[in-house]
């Protein structure tokens, strides 16, 4: 059985010989002497296409995972079947049904969230060994610690990492919302080096591909964490629930995009966009105040162009969660557009797209990328990680929250945001969305080259057999010219390519060309 919102993983599979095989990681697998693994070519490819692998897929062939909220039963003639007793599909339909009714005021629907939140917090902090929370100082992960301290008799602990480049450091946020609260914080500045020293480490930890670089700075704080505590509360779901993300935002803007503009006017408008390179688009947004100047926006620029340039509004969302264009052909055989998430089965009974790409999020980018990487990092160090914000008593109200609770004049978040400020001043967390980052654009240009070279070099990729080389070179070529930033597509790969060197050994020597 796994649990509702797959904040832990599940996997099974079967050997040659027809063994069940089940545990919480796929490398566990190795331990029956019958186990052969083998790429699913069809997993590798939406993994590449995401940076991550979503249930039931596992990137070896006859294993998956268990989705979350079902359970998986096995019976004496060995067939294995799933049955879901959770459904988040049908919850968020039963929310939106019942919100028809009348509407509660809003101090009335701030108040019902916070009691709400306190209880799922106050939950998770029952421990006999010692506990603390991850703070980055935004919305989600300052409203679990205000929580907390509001109930504790003493300072709670709290763990942030900073950088020491300005555009990625979230750390003196942290230090202000701790300050205010009380907290007994803890913070750790990152040297590159530092985070340099865990890439050779990640396909160990992540033991299937795993392409979200964000991973380097939660296995950092998860490290930091568990020298004070056993166990540390995080602030993930947050974005999913309310609609944090800058495409829930942008939602309605696009579709009237679509709706009020020919598919000329918005190629035109893209191809105008994109004129300028990424570079130049982030030197100039340096006109901007800072505190409203998003980071890296001439990437995003160039993403949104793109998105509005495509034929139909349902590629829309595939395409901004996509690290690759959707026609791509990323492994030789599986297609372009392997691996792409579909969201229309998800449109019924659900007001406007901001929800649908909600709930997308909330299944696929939500188990398989924040919640896969929460866990991981934290199992590495014996670190457990709680997440009161997945509370599924929190999700199933969230879904029954009028839309403009969540989103409400450009403000994402609204709701969640009323419940942080009855704790700590807005000045303190009102800002453009971070994420959790660090600058591997720069580092593939610099002190992690001649690593990621070594990885990318044709002899490396192989014959043809799982990756599109010259795709895949093409890329590394216009990175390393500085013609435009494909950090995200390119580690991706880098990933996929050492998770694949440390558990599967080298690729086969390349064919020589008959002619030569």
């Amino acid at each position: 059985m796994r649990d509702r919102l797959g904040i832990k993983p599940l996997y099974w599979g079967r050997t040659p010989g027809g063994d069940l095989v089940f545990a919480s990681q796929p490398k566990c697998f190795s331990a029956h002497p019958d186990w052969r693994p083998a790429v699913d070519r069809a997993a590798l490819a939406a993994c590449l296409r995401h940076g991550y692998l979503n249930a039931p897929q596992c990137i070896y062939r006859d294993a998956y995972q268990v989705r979350p909220g079902c359970i998986l039963t096995v019976d004496a003639g060995g067939e294995a079947r799933e049955r879901r007793y959770w459904d988040a599909i049908e919850v968020a339909r039963d929310g939106a049904a019942r919100r028809r009714g009348e509407r509660p005021d809003d101090e009335e629907a701030v108040e019902r969230l916070e009691d709400l939140l306190r209880d799922a917090v106050a939950r998770r902090m029952v421990a006999d060994v010692p506990l603390g929370a991850f703070l980055s100082g935004g919305t989600d992960s300052s409203t679990v610690v205000a929580l907390m301290q509001a109930q504790s008799s003493r300072p709670i602990r709290t763990f942030s990492i900073g950088f020491n480049e300005k555009r990625f450091d979230e750390a003196t946020h942290a230090r202000a919302v701790a300050r205010h609260l009380g907290t007994d914080h803890i913070e750790l500045y990152v040297e590159p080096d530092d985070a340099l020293d865990l890439v050779p480490t990640i396909a160990e930890r992540y033991d299937e591909p795993f392409g979200d670089s964000s991973q380097l700075p939660t296995l950092l704080v998860s490290e930091l964490a568990r020298r004070h505590v056993t166990v540390a509360l995080s602030g993930d779901g947050g974005d999913e629930l309310f609609a944090g993300y800058n495409r829930h935002a942008r939602a309605h803007t696009l579709r009237r995009i679509y709706t009020t503009s020919p598919a000329w006017a918005r190629k035109a408008a893209s191809r105008a966009l994109t004129t300028l390179r990424p570079g130049t688009w982030d030197r100039l947004s340096t006109l901007m105040p800072e505190r409203l100047r998003p980071r890296l926006i001439g990437d995003k620029l160039h993403l949104l162009a793109e998105a509005a340039s495509l034929e139909r509004f349902d590629d829309v969302y595939p395409r901004l969660v996509s690290q690759w264009p959707l026609d791509a052909e990323l492994v030789p055989g599986e297609g372009p557009g392997a691996g792409r998430i579909d969201p229309a089965a998800f449109e019924a009974g659900l007001e406007g797209d901001a929800e649908r790409m909600q709930l997308m999020d909330l299944l696929t980018y939500l188990p398989g990328d924040i919640l896969a990487k929460v866990d991981r990092a934290s199992m590495a160090f014996s670190l457990e990680a709680r997440v009161p914000l997945l509370d599924h008593r929190v999700v199933e109200h969230a879904w029954s929250l009028p839309p403009d609770c969540k989103l409400r004049a450009g403000e994402t978040k609204w709701i969640l945001r009323r419940v942080l400020e009855r704790h700590v001043p807005r000045s303190l967390f009102e800002r453009p969305k971070m994420g959790f980052a660090v600058p591997i654009d720069r580092w593939l240009r610099g002190p992690l080259r001649d690593w990621a070279a070594d990885l990318l070099d044709p002899a490396s990729l192989g014959d043809e057999d799982l990756f599109n080389v010259a795709l895949v070179r093409r890329r590394w070529d216009e990175h390393q010219s500085g013609a435009r930033n494909w950090q995200y597509p390119l580690w991706t790969v880098l990933m996929a390519q050492a998770w694949r060197r440390r558990w599967l050994g080298p690729p086969p020597p390349r064919r020589r060309n008959a002619a030569t």
